[in-house]
């Protein structure tokens, strides 16, 4: 009788496992931008994108509001590709402008998206042609520590021309 209970608790106990386990499994594919992806799908061409990678957000004003579908290669310009949908209730101007960027040092890039001022709107299927690429952290730290460098060599170059020779 003991090991009948203990049989039943420990069938349970599976059971309960795995139904949390199918929740995770859930909430993981809903939210990896591997499901559908509804909305107005548009494309924006980069120099650079990057870690900037399908399920990224695309926010305007720091909002969600839609994913990137896809990054891709152009092999004629060597450009990146990305496709992206945002939320078909969302009027873009056709002069609005996509940008690639980090939510902080350590944050994941995302695509920022700063509506213009022009009259007529991007539709599905349209491009996005006011773009600018990722900025590479350490490329920036190196032109400041080589800016840096030489802002020195220049001062002391300076103080060197300036002092009195004994």
């Amino acid at each position: 009788m003991a090991q009948q209970r203990r049989s039943l608790a420990e069938l349970l106990a599976g059971a309960a496992v795995l139904l949390v386990a199918t929740g995770f499994v859930a909430y993981a594919a809903s939210n990896t931008g591997q499901s559908a992806l509804g909305g107005i799908r548009l494309v924006a061409r980069f120099d650079n994108v990057g870690s900037l990678s399908s399920g990224s957000d695309v926010r305007v004003g720091g909002v969600k509001v839609g994913r990137v579908a896809s990054t891709a290669i152009d092999p004629k310009t060597y450009q990146a590709l990305v496709a992206f949908t945002i939320q078909s209730d969302l009027s873009l101007p056709t002069d609005s402008s996509a940008t690639v960027s980090t939510g902080g040092l350590l944050g994941g890039a995302f695509l920022s998206i700063s509506p213009g001022g022009a009259e007529t709107t991007l539709h599905d299927g349209q491009t996005v042609t006011i773009t600018q690429s990722a900025t590479n952290l350490e490329d920036l730290l190196g032109k400041f520590i080589f800016n840096v460098g030489s802002l020195a060599e220049a001062t002391e170059k300076s103080l060197q021309q300036k002092s009195p020779k004994p």
